[in-house]
């Protein structure tokens, strides 16, 4: 058995609080054996600096997996395309360098990780069909030995983040959505032993809108003003993430579990 923790959406610095003040506890309190993080958010809520991730990884994150606001800080790009760095953008997402999966070895075996983004994430950007997309990842990789295989999907819409758990419910270890940053409940192992869940969650400020000052987007709602975003910072944090316990040798999962804290 391979325990995987996947973490949602690091939001700057109050994300990154949560992790460090989080994840030592559970991970030596589960025994967990690979904790990969979705990273797009992590330096002031756009990308993640290479120092960042560095510290992040410190904290004993081993992976990380992206979105659409991964291409941002140029200085992450060559660690994208480098196949021994631990981390990946999205593989259907045409203006992130790199192709968007990798492999990383544990104890166990070896991981196959793979990137995916939704076609509306805030607003409609330019990618390709994430099925098709993940079809020819899969069908690259099938004759590599791995004992897990983990797709993350990035993107708005609940439909499409269902539907690709179902399409690929019996070939994947597990297929996790994220990006709305509001963790849904409805994590559960498909028919034909996929782990899922709509939305993972985010870790950041509770009392926020996504991790962004409320006042900033109300008055920008009300007022119909274009303004920046502004993180907040205040506490009560909140850190979500979910638990999956993979069969080494079917490379499905045999649980998947729910993770929330608070930080007060």
């Amino acid at each position: 058995m391979t325990k995987v923790l996947y973490i949602g959406d690091i939001m700057g610095e109050p994300g990154i609080e949560s992790v460090q003040q989080i994840l030592p506890e559970i991970r030596a309190k589960h025994k967990i054996d690979l904790v990969i993080a979705q990273a797009e958010n992590v330096t002031n809520g756009k990308g993640m600096s290479v120092s960042d991730m560095e510290s992040l990884s410190e904290m004993g994150v081993d992976f990380f997996t992206g979105g659409n606001h991964t291409p941002t800080l140029k200085e992450l790009i060559p660690l994208l395309e480098d196949l021994n760095s631990p981390v990946i953008g999205p593989a259907n997402y045409p203006l992130c360098p790199g192709r968007g999966w990798k492999y990383i070895n544990i104890p166990e075996g070896r991981i196959l990780i793979i990137s995916l983004l939704g076609q509306t994430v805030g607003r409609v950007v330019e990618t390709t069909n994430p099925l098709s997309v993940v079809d020819r990842i899969l069908d690259e990789n099938r004759s590599e030995e791995r004992v897990a295989t983990i797709v993350n999907f990035h993107g708005d819409y609940s439909s499409e983040k269902r539907v690709i758990g179902y399409y690929l419910d019996g070939r994947v270890t597990a297929v996790i959505g994220d990006h709305w940053h509001v963790p849904t409940t409805d994590a559960m192992i498909l028919p034909r032993g996929t782990a899922h869940i709509t939305d993972v969650g985010m870790c950041g400020s509770l009392h926020s809108s996504l991790g962004v000052k409320t006042e900033i987007i109300v008055s920008r709602w009300r007022d119909d003003i274009i303004s920046r975003n502004e993180l907040a910072g205040e506490k009560p944090f909140q850190f979500n993430a979910v638990l999956i316990k993979s069969n080494n040798s079917s490379g499905l999962a045999d649980s998947i579990e729910q993770i929330q804290r608070m930080i007060n």
